[in-house]
C-alpha cells in the first residue's frame, strides 16, 4: 500500500473493490432502518433492523464499541444533529431524523447517512433534507471534477449558499473524514468554504463525504450522555453521508446501489466502477 501523502491512506483497485462490498452492505442495512423509521417505533427498532442485514452478511458494526459507543447506527432526531444513541424514544409523525450507520468486511470500511421524514413532513423539513442531500451530490461531483479535497466543502457551501429562501446553517464542528481500514481517517472533509486547499485529490483516495445542515443557528452542544450533539437553539437538523472512492478512471460512490450514477448524472459526473 502506497502512502502519497502523509497520513491519508491510498487504496489499490483491489481495496477499492473491498470496501464496495462494505459499502453495499451498509446501502442494504440502512434500507431497512428506513422502512423500520414509521410513527409508533423506537429508534431501537431502526437500529435493530440495521443490524440484523449486517447480521446476515456476516459484517461488523463499526459504530458499535466505538470509543464506548453502544449501539450499532446513530439515530438523530429532529434538534439532534448527530452520534443520537437509539433507545426507547418513539417516533412521531413529522419527526426529521438522520441514520447514520457503518460496517466493516474483511477490515475494510463503508459509512453513510441518510435523512428521513416520518409520516407527513413540515415543507421546511423537507426542503432540509432536500437541500442537505443536494449538498452532498454536489460534494461528490467537485470530488470527480476538482484538484484538491477542499473544493469539496467550497462546492457545498456555494450550493447551499445559492439555495432560494430561508438561509440554512453548515455545522462546522462535524466534517467528513477518509476512510479505508479503519472507519475514521485523515484527511478532514469540510463542508464550507475556507482559505485551506486541502490535499491533492488522487487516484486511491476514499472520502466519507457528509454535509450536516440546520434550519437555525450552527451553535451546538452535546448531552450528558456524552453522545449526542444538538443544536443549543433547538431548531431542527439533518445530515446525507456517502463513502467516495477515487480511482484512476473516475469515482465511484461505494455506498449507493448505483455507484452514484442517478443523482451525478444532472451534475455531468458518470461514475466508473472497477468491476
Amino acid at each position: 500500500m502506497a502512502f502519497r501523502q502523509p497520513g491519508i491512506e491510498y487504496k489499490t483497485a483491489d481495496q477499492i473493490r473491498k470496501m464496495r462490498t462494505a459499502g453495499l452492505v451498509v446501502s442494504r442495512a440502512l434500507d431497512a432502518a428506513v422502512a423500520a423509521a414509521v410513527a409508533g417505533a423506537t429508534t431501537r427498532d431502526l437500529d435493530a433492523a440495521f443490524e440484523a442485514v449486517l447480521d446476515e452478511a456476516g459484517a461488523r458494526s463499526n459504530f458499535k464499541g466505538y470509543h464506548g459507543f453502544p449501539a450499532t447506527v446513530c439515530v438523530s432526531v429532529n434538534e439532534e444533529v448527530v452520534h443520537g444513541i437509539p433507545g426507547d424514544r418513539v417516533l412521531q409523525d413529522g419527526d426529521i431524523l438522520s441514520i447514520d450507520g457503518g460496517c466493516s468486511v474483511d477490515g475494510w470500511h463503508g459509512d453513510s447517512a441518510r435523512g428521513v421524514i416520518v409520516g407527513v413532513a413540515d415543507p421546511e423539513d423537507q426542503r432540509l433534507s432536500d437541500v442537505t442531500e443536494a449538498a452532498m451530490w454536489r460534494g461528490i461531483a467537485a470530488l470527480a471534477a476538482g484538484q484538491r479535497v477542499g473544493d469539496i466543502g467550497n462546492a457545498i457551501d456555494d450550493y447551499v449558499s445559492s439555495v432560494p429562501g430561508k438561509p440554512l446553517g453548515i455545522l462546522e464542528d462535524y466534517v467528513g473524514h477518509g476512510i479505508g481500514t479503519a472507519m475514521h481517517q485523515p484527511p478532514d472533509v469540510l463542508n464550507y468554504r475556507t482559505r485551506h486547499r486541502g490535499p491533492k485529490i488522487r487516484p486511491g483516495l476514499c472520502l466519507a463525504i457528509e454535509p450536516m445542515l440546520v434550519r437555525g443557528s450552527i451553535e451546538t452542544k452535546v448531552l450528558a450522555d456524552d453522545w449526542t450533539v444538538v443544536t443549543t437553539d433547538g431548531s431542527r437538523s439533518c445530515q446525507w453521508e456517502h463513502t467516495v472512492a477515487v480511482h484512476n478512471d473516475g469515482i465511484w460512490v461505494l455506498t449507493a446501489e448505483d455507484g452514484g450514477a442517478a443523482k451525478l448524472a444532472p451534475l455531468g459526473v458518470t461514475p466508473v466502477p472497477l468491476d
